[in-house]
């Protein structure tokens, strides 16, 4: 039998990893010193493009206040490149303070996200140069739609502001970069011109805290403004005897209410919070040996509970928890009446502990 040929294919050659790279040398006391200041320099140099644009707040300003405002519409801010993140972040702020906005990216406008864009709605477009090529050719368009356009730019003499209806002139701006040209001190001016004007525009607008909240449910500003009926135990889950019930009709509620409450509020006749009893009440009756449970309630409750009122804030009812080290707090009404109660492990849960 014939012996196969050998394949005549070239084996790839191995080659050697590269080994470790030479750390490099620790700075000297000098290039640390040096490193420091340049970056202060950078924040310095940011914040005078900010304090510069103090002077520049006038009608142009008002104006575009007026716009977004009183807007039937909703607010569409657009930008590209650096300028468009700075808009994305001007358009959170914007909804999160109670104006209807969305962010129309430019490039995408041109192929069919123009349609995000009605009749009523205000334009909001940044541009440092203001001659960014995708943002300047969506001006006809925003024109024939009938939405005005209010320009943040650094030339107000750009393409971009000449076609717009309102321009917030940042001025010419010197960047924090060794080359001049990284964008910088310039961002810092449009995101801080675009949060005086979304704040000017809330402090204009009619907005408490309650709508805030109800932006915000979550984290550690939905905590802040959280009120203690959207927290409370109500309806079922609100343990409720009368005065004049046994100890034990009272341990029974406390055992069968949903939630397994620590406690139970004790109200009169018309249902007006009299007192409390909980579960430490019931250990220390056990503990005394009274374990008498036909007793009625009105005469082992607690009688001078401290309570709150449904619209208290969740915080406020944290503190008092904490300063009079009780676990529940009943909740009542302008006339008195237990509307709910305030559990400690609610609180847990909700993470104000």
């Amino acid at each position: 039998m014939a012996r196969a040929s050998r394949s005549t294919a070239r084996k790839p050659r191995l080659r050697a990893l590269p080994g470790p790279a030479t750390p490099s040398p620790a700075p000297s006391r000098d290039e640390r010193e040096a490193t420091l200041a340049y970056a202060r320099s950078v924040l310095e140099a940011e914040a005078q493009a900010i304090l510069g644009l103090m002077g520049r707040l006038g009608d142009s300003f008002l104006r575009a206040l007026e716009l977004v405002r009183d807007c039937p519409g909703q607010t569409v801010v657009t930008g590209i490149g650096k300028a468009g993140l700075i808009g994305q972040k001007l358009s959170a702020t914007l909804a999160s303070t109670g104006v209807r906005s969305v962010f129309l990216h430019p490039t995408e406008a041109v192929h069919g996200d123009l349609g995000r864009v009605g009749r009523g709605d205000v334009i909001l477009a940044l541009s440092n140069s203001g001659a960014t090529e995708e943002l300047v050719r969506l001006l006809p368009s925003f024109k024939r739609l009938g939405a005005p356009v209010i320009a943040l730019t650094g030339d107000a003499e750009s393409p971009l502001a000449r076609g717009a209806d309102v321009v917030l002139d940042i001025g010419r701006i010197e960047e924090a970069c060794p080359m001049g040209m990284v964008p910088t001190a310039s961002t810092a001016a449009l995101h801080a011109i675009g949060d005086a004007l979304a704040m000017a525009v809330m402090r204009a607008r009619p907005f408490s805290s309650n709508e805030y909240a109800l932006l915000h449910p979550g984290g550690k500003i939905g905590r802040s403004v959280m009120r203690v009926f959207e927290l409370m135990r109500s309806g079922s889950a609100n343990p409720i005897v009368r005065d004049s019930a046994k100890l034990s009709e009272a341990v029974v509620v406390m055992t069968n209410t949903p939630g397994r409450p620590g406690a139970t509020n004790v109200v009169d006749r018309q249902g007006r919070l009299v007192g409390i009893f909980t579960d430490g009440d019931l250990r220390r009756l056990v503990e005394r040996g009274e374990t008498n449970f036909e007793r009625p309630i009105r005469e082992v409750m607690g009688k001078r509970p401290r309570c709150v009122g449904p619209e208290v804030l969740v915080l406020e009812a944290t503190r008092l928890m904490r300063e009079f080290r009780v676990d529940q707090l009943p909740v009542v009404d302008a006339e008195g009446k237990a509307v709910g109660l305030l559990d400690v492990q609610d609180l847990l849960a909700a993470r104000y502990f």
